[in-house]
């Protein structure tokens, strides 16, 4: 089994010492119950991971580590940018959760038409923060090298005008829709250096929004023959681009330390 990961804001150079505090070195020492001798990983959640051996701890929320290894992982190719509806309240974060295990590399937040849910004021700032803090833990349980990046909550107007930049970057937009008659598999994704995937909410995505993305070149595609909630379809999505590319054509990563 691999050493349990935790998060740091650098991780030092080989034989340098790093300590853990706070959240994570709470978790380590009083959840975890890591003990001196014992191996872990600390990692930036931005591809640079530490091979590390406990020397010390320290009450009940500090520890130090040496560090015995470095690895740099490079991110995965073709990057891929979830853009998702909001979910109800209940799956949320689930609907993050999933993604960020399935390897998404960022994901925004959108208030499309038919959300049942609203971000309001307020309620926007504390919605990012909980997907944050949801894509943070996310990646520590699937021993992510990267942290996904959470976008503000974006409108309408701004996930066009972001599809289009992807499309004339070379990208692929995909806008996944039960009704549509292309299948995922049937879009050049290979050799994509970015591929958008658009989620509408429970309700589905409005007539307008469909039109306004594929009048910028995105592309309406079927997923497959079943329909499937708003929180689980990027996650599928992911796993079926992780098979039709390269993104799942690397090493071990930081596990092979």
């Amino acid at each position: 089994m691999s050493p349990p990961l935790f998060w740091v804001d650098a991780v030092p150079g080989a034989e340098s010492l790093v300590r853990l505090s706070g959240d994570e070195g709470r978790h380590a020492v009083t959840v975890t119950r890591v003990v001196v001798g014992e191996r872990i990983i600390v990692s930036d959640g931005a591809g640079t991971a530490g091979l590390c051996e406990v020397v010390d701890t320290i009450g009940k929320s500090e520890l130090d580590a040496r560090v015995l290894d470095i690895l740099r992982t490079p991110p995965p190719a073709p990057t891929v940018t979830i853009v998702q509806a909001l979910p109800k309240s209940e799956r949320s974060e689930l609907a993050v959760d999933l993604a960020t295990e399935a390897g998404a590399d960022a994901i925004v937040p959108w208030q499309s038409a038919r959300c049942v849910s609203k971000w309001v004021g307020p309620k926007a700032d504390k919605g990012v923060a909980k997907w944050r803090s949801a894509a943070r833990a996310a990646a520590k349980q699937s021993r992510r090298a990267y942290i996904p990046a959470i976008s503000p909550l974006a409108t309408t107007k701004e996930v066009i005008a972001r599809a289009q930049s992807v499309i004339e970057a070379g990208g692929v937009v995909a806008v996944l829709h039960e009704g549509a008659a292309t299948s995922l598999s049937a879009l050049p994704m290979a050799s994509a250096p970015e591929i958008m995937l658009v989620i509408g909410p429970e309700g589905g995505l409005d007539d307008s929004e469909i039109a306004a993305l594929t009048a910028v070149g995105a592309t309406s595609v079927l997923l497959g023959p079943e329909v499937l909630r708003t929180s689980s379809a990027g996650a599928v999505a992911l796993g079926a681009i992780g098979a039709l590319t390269s993104r799942w054509d690397v090493g071990p990563g930081w596990r092979a330390l």
